[in-house]
């Protein structure tokens, strides 16, 4: 915005007090490379609104549409069919301007959605309990592991291998902050999960062990003697989970012992959107209830005996007491956690067991066709909807980058995930929805093949 309602002497008298030279030192945790020096490239200095719009949309036709073309990306952002009637719902009046009510017993319709979302979560994860959501899957993710850290008094978190990479970046940028060990190892292309591996290491200083449930690779894996382990040192297991669709089909966390579980909802009533906004689910055991961050929305009866929802517990950091918050998290995602709520509303019970098992069909058939060619090696021995290839003989990225070229979105390398790592180059994830046709499939097989034979 060009208009700064400040003065020079306003500007100075801030900068003196929080004790920066110029605005450039505000930034000085930004790499220099992420900075933008000049102007943005591609838009005119000065142009007519028509000619603005005209120019980005020719920019936004260079994207290639999800939507358009047979879709196989995934890697923690999965592309499902989504009713009309949920985006129909969520853009009504009362749910649209929606943020975080600030005169909570007002918004009854808002909180009453909310206290369905947070049983659906709970009955999905399979915990006591859950609040009414959290920002996005890693974000949450790091919010369970700082509310081990408070229940144990233990500052070591052992992240699993096949915990998706950004998630682990987030917690490593936040530890920085509470003094917390991130001890975290690169993942293998192995059929099996890290767990004997995390068994070994988890000891009398460790808060919490974070496992993926699928893990980046798709692998799954039952978590009951890695919580057993976690507790018979005195951590806690901590389940992420960034597909919740595989719920209709996979045990529970909760079920596995899990004491936080955590995800990202975006594969219900959330679009993929470029990356965002997302929502982030968090439930845990009602023992630890009061460690946990954002708001929950609990049910009560007021003086007439009537039915009323109310906001039972809120940790935020903006309310009187905020040196006891157990958060920053000062909102949610409340919209997008609407969406969630009414997708599965339109599901129930039978249509996401049904959902799952479509999903699972299809990665199950693109599975068999795979593992017929002599350059492909499929890794995993354990699957939902997706599964990571081995290119025998080609890294992973430039295959990628020609699929797309011939109009297939083929899947995540690993290449891009962990920049750098030779051992993980020829790595390619590939997700199956009930969007990806068998038609789609196959066009993907084959070319691949085709690819590949050349």
């Amino acid at each position: 915005m060009r208009y700064l309602p400040l003065a020079d002497q306003d500007r100075s008298e801030m900068f003196q007090a929080v004790g920066a030279a110029s605005i450039e030192d505000l930034f000085t945790d930004v790499p220099e490379g992420a900075r933008l020096t000049g102007k943005i490239q591609g838009l005119p200095d000065h142009a007519t609104e028509l000619q603005v719009e005209r120019r980005l949309s020719a920019m936004a036709r260079r994207n290639m549409v999800a939507g358009e073309v047979p879709f196989f990306l995934g890697c923690g952002a999965y592309r499902h069919h989504i009713p009309s009637s949920v985006d129909h719902l969520i853009q009504r009046g009362e749910f649209l301007t929606s943020y975080t009510p600030y005169q909570p017993e007002i918004a009854q319709g808002t909180l009453q959605v909310l206290f369905e979302f947070q049983t659906q979560v709970a009955r999905l994860f399979g915990c006591d309990v859950a609040n009414a959501s959290m920002y996005d899957g890693s974000t949450a993710c790091w919010e369970a592991i700082g509310m081990a850290r408070r229940i144990t008094r233990r500052g070591k978190a052992i992240l699993s291998s096949g915990l998706h990479p950004h998630y682990v970046s987030v917690a490593r940028t936040m530890a920085r902050f509470t003094g917390d060990e991130i001890d975290v190892e690169l993942p293998k292309l192995q059929g099996e999960t890290d767990i004997a591996d995390l068994l070994d290491r988890i000891d009398g200083e460790t808060s919490c062990v974070v496992f993926q449930y699928p893990d980046i690779l798709g692998r799954c894996a039952d978590m009951s003697e890695l919580a057993a382990r976690a507790h018979e040192k005195g951590a806690l297991l901590i389940a992420v989970v960034t597909e919740p669709v595989a719920m209709g089909l996979l045990r529970s966390p909760g079920e596995m012992g899990a004491d936080i579980v955590v995800g990202e909802g975006q594969s219900l009533g959330v679009g993929l959107n470029f990356g965002g906004p997302y929502v982030g689910l968090f439930a845990c055991a009602e023992t630890h209830v009061r460690q946990m961050p954002g708001r929950l929305v609990g049910m009560t009866r007021d003086a007439e005996g009537s039915r009323g929802f109310v906001l039972t517990l809120s940790t935020r950091e903006q309310h009187i007491r905020r040196e006891k918050a157990t958060s920053n998290i000062c909102t949610s995602s409340v919209l997008c956690a609407l969406a969630f709520s009414m997708h599965l509303t339109l599901l129930g019970e039978n249509g996401l067991r049904k959902l799952a098992e479509v999903n699972f069909d299809r990665a199950l058939y693109a599975a068999e066709r795979f593992s017929s060619h002599y350059r492909l090696r499929l890794v995993n021995k354990t699957f939902f909807n997706e599964f990571t290839l081995s290119l025998n003989l080609r890294e992973a990225r430039p295959v990628v980058r020609e699929l797309a070229e011939r109009g297939i979105l083929g899947g995540v390398s690993l290449g891009r995930l962990y920049p750098g790592e030779q051992s993980l180059e020829r790595g390619m994830v590939v997700a199956f929805t009930e969007t990806a046709t068998k038609a789609d499939i196959d066009l993907l097989v084959d070319t691949l093949r085709e690819m590949l034979d050349d």
